[in-house]
């Protein structure tokens, strides 16, 4: 019994680490969770730093798919009370033991990510709805996961939920361009319709790709896109007075989503400026913890 309950400290001291280490700015929102959701949140974080990372850190796409798929039957082994040797699937193991995490949401997840995986570079989504369908499958399911996890039930917090995980995820996908264009060239999470609108789309040889021949166009298109994220915050917040109170923690990722988009705006919608990466998401890291700090006392997201 102690081998266990002590195989499951480390499987969640991992679970910390890897969020801590790879989304430090949602680490933080966590800590201020009350304890009957932090440990589920940081297993479902850990989880989601497992999936979203599993094509970053592969040397060839089609081992990160592997891990991916791997994450599928993982979760089918846990709602088999089957045990797997992997300190995140074991953490997340013993959540849905203890909350009933519902399993639909967790593949919603893993399906989302192997669906964007298996796109190639050149295969642009087409409007903004197919990218905040992506952050509702991920960003918005980690946070109903997350509510679940602490017994909350309301109408009005799966609807805030919603909004903030897509304003979330829409934001976290524009901060991320430089780096996939650096990795392959090509704006895959510009939507077609938005690319051509600001003349960033050129089609060669019956393919159609973003070319950075003006970058005003790229900030004119990041502009237009948070802009969407920007209209989901205020949707959000426009709810807080229905959403419960104990539920309000949970919806604290609204604050570094607010705290990227207020950086976007400040550098011009420009994502290639090296100030985005200061701190965290733009921001001086005691200023955002003590903003993080100032919303959790409030009960305000």
């Amino acid at each position: 019994m102690n081998g266990v309950s002590s195989s499951l400290r480390t499987a969640f001291s991992h679970c910390v680490q890897q969020v801590r280490s790879y989304d430090y700015h949602h680490y933080l929102c966590l800590l201020e969770l009350p304890a009957n959701m932090r440990k589920a949140a940081f297993a479902l974080r850990a989880f989601n730093v497992e999936t979203a990372r599993a094509m970053d850190v592969a040397s060839d796409p089609k081992i990160g798919l592997m891990r991916l798929v791997w994450w599928q039957e993982a979760i089918d082994k846990i709602y088999a009370n089957k045990l797997i040797e992997h300190p995140t699937a074991l953490a997340l193991s013993s959540v849905v033991s203890e909350s009933k995490i519902s399993k639909a949401w967790l593949k919603r997840v893993v399906d989302a990510r192997i669906n964007d995986a298996s796109r190639e570079v050149t295969d642009l989504p087409e409007t903004i709805e197919e990218l905040e369908k992506y952050a509702e499958d991920t960003a918005s399911t980690l946070l109903y996961m997350t509510l679940q996890a602490g017994g909350i039930r309301s109408t009005a917090v799966d609807h805030a939920a919603s909004h903030v995980g897509k304003a979330s995820g829409l934001l976290l996908l524009l901060k991320s361009l430089p780096y996939h264009a650096s990795r392959n060239r090509h704006f895959s999470y510009i939507p077609a319709k938005v690319a051509a609108k600001h003349g960033l789309l050129v089609k060669e040889g019956g393919r159609s790709e973003i070319h950075l021949d003006s970058r005003e166009g790229l900030c004119d298109a990041v502009f237009e896109m948070a802009s969407v994220a920007n209209a989901h915050l205020v949707k959000a917040r426009e709810l807080a007075d229905a959403v419960p109170s104990e539920a309000r923690k949970a919806l604290l990722p609204a604050v570094p989503a607010q705290a990227l988009l207020d950086s976007l705006s400040k550098v011009q919608f420009d994502v290639f400026d090296s100030r985005l990466a200061r701190g965290v998401l733009g921001k001086p890291p005691l200023w955002f913890q003590m903003k993080l700090k100032w919303y959790s006392w409030r009960g305000i997201y």
